[in-house]
């Protein structure tokens, strides 16, 4: 199971039980042995006690656990750390692109409201670039490709047009919101908000 090492198989929390990462065993064991993060020692009965990097030397490895061998035998591999310092929670600042867009604007055409498939689409300028519109969240929206090469570079007031809503830059948002239990790791999802609920950010 050395291969382990180097997955995304450890869920971080911060020192408020928050999840806020996902790291490597690798690096989940580097930092428990400065003592920057507790493991869980948690188990199918859903208990969990943190504990510090000596303690989990000594834990035995059961048949579920992943291990790696070490010098004195297996040693288990945590599937959630426990910061013990670190108490904020990232933020996610929006990147800006074209499926950013998309998301943003609920995969609709901001002019007829119509779904588009991913290829129907593309970004319209609202104010177009030759009148000195910006490549922004503020003038930019997911346009049907028929309904955008109409518009040309013209306003949509000009193409006879009108925008279902004003465009806006996406909210920052916390990172646990996007953390996903791609593994499925059972261990993880007492910390992780449920996919329903991102979708209704």
């Amino acid at each position: 199971m050395d291969s382990v090492l180097e997955k995304n198989v450890v869920l971080v929390l911060n020192r408020n039980w928050q999840a806020i990462n996902t790291t490597t065993p690798a690096h989940a064991f580097c930092q428990m042995a400065a003592g920057n993060a507790l493991g869980l020692d948690m188990d199918r009965e859903a208990s969990m006690y943190p504990v510090d990097w000596d303690k989990w030397r000594a834990l035995p490895v059961r048949d579920y656990d992943w291990s790696i061998g070490v010098v004195r035998g297996q040693l288990r591999v945590p599937r959630v750390i426990l910061s013990t310092h670190y108490g904020k929670v990232p933020m996610r600042h929006p990147k800006f692109s074209y499926q950013a867009i998309r998301d943003r604007d609920n995969g609709r055409c901001q002019y007829t409201g119509r779904k588009l498939g991913k290829d129907e689409g593309n970004i319209d300028h609202v104010v177009p670039r030759s009148k000195g519109g910006a490549t922004s969240w503020s003038n930019c929206v997911l346009s049907c490709k028929r309904v955008n090469n109409r518009k040309g570079d013209r306003s949509p007031h000009e193409a006879g047009l009108r925008l279902l809503k004003d465009p806006e830059t996406p909210k920052v948002l916390p990172m646990t919101l996007f953390l996903q239990n791609v593994h499925e790791i059972p261990e993880w999802e007492p910390f992780l908000i449920q996919k329903k609920a991102v979708a209704g950010t």
